[in-house]
């Protein structure tokens, strides 16, 4: 059967974290039923492959295997700052979304790609690298722990970009979050990823006002179309 490498991008704008949740689950299991069908009827009928793109409200959302102690504000602070938490099926432990961060939720049959998760997981990390190096900040891989990083290795390292997937008949839900523009101050109520001690940062902390002459979204998407070797339908 030839793969399906078109990604078809929907830009949900700003959402919140329950429907986008649920958005992804329909989407991941239209392509689930597709494969089954396929499997049932002896059939070749295409998967499609799916990128959305989001702003969250300010919300905690804590992955599958995540320790809750990591979520440092009582449930007073929580209402008080309007931060929802959601406990989640993803991997990973405890993050932060909210407006001016960039999140991409792919919703992809591997089977279309490749069947190796770990690989899936280095090609969205590439997929921020080079969207940083677009715009001249030096970022990495950190050989210990998931997502992108400025420094690794020294003092000053700090994470711009936390990753969590779930993948069920290889196809993909979560992703990655970008922090962009946000205000970082709502990760004091948590310890991000669970990794203590471990500071975050953004692209607007890193080259100040110069982030507005950038349409982020848009680099974004298309390096981690060429990450993927693939076409964008929008």
């Amino acid at each position: 059967m030839s793969r399906n490498k078109n990604i078809i991008v929907k830009d949900l704008g700003k959402i919140n974290f329950e429907d986008c949740f649920d958005i992804q689950k329909e989407l991941q299991n239209e392509i689930i039923q597709i494969k089954l069908n396929n499997r049932k009827k002896n059939s070749s009928k295409k998967t499609p492959n799916y990128l959305l793109v989001v702003e969250h409200d300010h919300v905690y959302t804590l992955g599958r295997s995540g320790n809750k102690n990591n979520l440092l504000y009582s449930n007073e602070l929580l209402n008080k700052n309007k931060i929802s938490y959601f406990q989640t099926n993803r991997g990973g432990d405890i993050t932060y979304h909210g407006p001016g961060q960039i999140v991409l939720y792919p919703i992809l049959d591997l089977e279309n790609f490749f069947t190796d998760i770990h690989k899936y997981l280095r090609l969205m990390e590439s997929s921020v690298i080079n969207t940083l190096k677009y715009i001249n900040i030096l970022s990495s891989r950190n050989p210990n722990k998931t997502g992108v990083w400025l420094d690794v290795g020294n003092k000053n390292e700090r994470k711009i970009c936390a990753m969590g997937v779930k993948v069920s008949r290889w196809v993909t839900m979560h992703g990655l979050a970008l922090n962009a523009s946000n205000d970082l101050s709502y990760y004091e109520g948590i310890i991000p990823c669970g990794l203590k001690n471990s500071k975050v940062t953004s692209i607007k902390k890193e080259i100040g006002d110069l982030i507005y002459s950038y349409d982020l979204k848009k680099i974004l998407v298309e390096k981690f179309s060429e990450c993927f070797s693939a076409k964008l339908i929008k």
